[in-house]
């Protein structure tokens, strides 16, 4: 695919750049025959009489002037290759930003969702333009056209929808890498499997949807190191089954604590004024009681802080001293999950108690900054 973009701009660069073209014995014609005798003034230069040094000693017959043209020569072919390389960048740059302008992306999510938040953080990095739609979490009338009632939902250009925090990054990172396929095409590769759990309630899962659908070559580029791929797709999912569940029984701690974070729940999220009040104080208690079931359904320590803490520097010892990101010097999709997660504690209890007791303080500011550029616009 590049090799083709490549060919194809060096095609439309030829008649910007006809000079190329020439054969040796032409560029003589196209050299003005300037005379550089007496006091007589010097090409490109300044005044009567001025001559550069470049000229003093070296004859101004014969071969001289071969030598000037051929000066020349060689400067017109740095310009006109500087001139294109610059073109084909700019050309090349400007088709990306259309083809990701193309995107109509629209997220359908709750600010302070674990599993929104890794969409936001995937999207942020990679520069994709969207359009956030926050979801009101009791009446939920802006997913009310879906059958599929959690969040996050994207809709691509309005009519294409993706459901599913991992089928989501894993489905728009492998249409990033292979433009030859469309979503639709891509999204039937993460198929809905629904089953009924011990309650007898139904659940949906989505096949390979830690998997990206790449070429052999595509996926050689992309995870360079042995086993990267593997490891990348092991703590997505890590993210998900583990830490994810972490994030409750330590966000509702104490009364206090859970009163704090439905406050900022109540702030950053879609309520009216009486559900607010109902949300902010009905929801911290119910929470504080369920966030102990929820210890117990996961097996968590008395002081679940102490999980919390073992899971991160789990995290950090993975990524290891000689990396800056689990992907190396940029962030890979484990990265932006894990990120997504630990960010919706920002500014709680929890978050603080995190950055001061781990080793994650470091690898979390890169990302931050990671994302906040853009990166990995591609």
């Amino acid at each position: 695919m590049a090799t083709a973009s490549v060919r194809t701009l060096c095609a439309f660069s030829r008649p910007f750049f006809p000079l190329l073209s020439c054969r040796w014995g032409n560029f003589c014609n196209l050299v003005p025959r300037t005379h550089l005798r007496g006091s007589g003034r010097a090409y490109g230069t300044g005044g009567t009489g001025f001559r550069p040094r470049l000229w003093v000693g070296v004859p101004l017959r014969g071969g001289g002037r071969a030598l000037r043209c051929a000066f020349l020569v060689g400067g017109g072919l740095g310009l006109c290759y500087t001139l294109r390389s610059s073109f084909q960048r700019q050309l090349a740059e400007q088709k990306c930003d259309e083809q990701n302008n193309q995107l109509k992306l629209t997220l359908y999510q709750y600010k302070t969702c674990p599993f929104c938040s890794k969409v936001r953080a995937f999207l942020d990095y990679h520069g994709l333009p969207y359009e956030i739609v926050e979801v009101n979490p009791i009446m939920r009338q802006e997913i009310k056209w879906s059958e599929y009632r959690k969040v996050p939902v994207v809709v691509l250009n309005g009519t294409v929808q993706i459901n599913d925090s991992s089928v989501i990054i894993s489905a728009l990172k492998t249409y990033l890498i292979s433009r030859e396929k469309t979503i639709s095409q891509i999204i039937v590769c993460y198929p809905e499997l629904r089953s009924k759990n011990e309650k007898g309630k139904e659940v949906i899962e989505y096949s390979n949807k830690y998997w990206l659908m790449l070429t052999e070559n595509e996926s050689e580029n992309l995870y360079p190191e042995k086993d990267s791929r593997k490891e990348e797709m092991k703590w997505r999912q890590w993210a998900d089954d583990w830490l994810v569940h972490l994030i409750s029984p330590n966000v509702y701690r104490t009364p206090s604590e859970a009163l704090a974070s439905f406050d900022y729940i109540v702030h950053e999220g879609k309520f009216g004024f009486l559900e607010g009040i109902f949300a902010k104080y009905m929801g911290a208690s119910a929470m504080y009681f369920i966030s102990k079931r929820l210890k117990y359904r996961h097996n968590l320590q008395d002081d679940v802080r102490q999980d919390l803490y073992k899971a991160v520097n789990q995290w950090v010892s993975a990524i290891g001293k000689k990396r800056k990101f689990m992907g190396g010097s940029q962030p890979n999709l484990a990265d932006l999950a894990v990120y997504g997660v630990l960010r919706v504690m920002e500014g709680l209890q929890a978050f603080e108690d995190m950055m001061e007791n781990t080793k994650v303080k470091t690898w979390y500011q890169s990302m931050e900054k990671a994302i906040q550029l853009h990166e990995g616009k591609m």
